[in-house]
């Protein structure tokens, strides 16, 4: 949360996990403008092959400070959820970080 919360540019992070929710790796998959970051599933789901990922936490952050989702959060969390269930991986939570506050998508029943 820490370091989401003071980046001017919206930033997309993975949080790769095993079948025991132990970390096996956590990078920033995508980053773009002060407004926005583009997702690819289809990138999302070749990176979770390739580290043999069981899990997945998404984590991005909101420059504007606010960290309810938009329309396009939950578009591309369905999207992000719907991909990688046909390969068996779950996602386990999306968080937004918006300045100190942090919105979990688990939390409010959307994953």
């Amino acid at each position: 949360m820490l370091e989401l919360a003071v980046l001017e540019r919206e930033v997309f992070y993975g949080i790769f996990l095993d079948n025991q929710h132990r970390v096996l790796t956590s990078e920033c998959c995508f980053q773009d403008t002060i407004d926005g970051a583009s997702v690819h599933p289809r990138e999302i789901v070749k990176r979770a092959l390739q580290v043999n990922a069981a899990a997945l936490i998404f984590a991005h952050n909101h420059p504007s400070g606010i960290a309810e989702p938009s329309q396009a959060d939950h578009d591309i969390t369905r999207k992000l959820i719907d991909a990688l269930k046909l390969v068996d991986i779950r996602v386990l939570d999306h968080f937004i970080v918006g300045g100190t506050t942090c919105y979990s998508f688990a939390e409010h029943g959307w994953v």
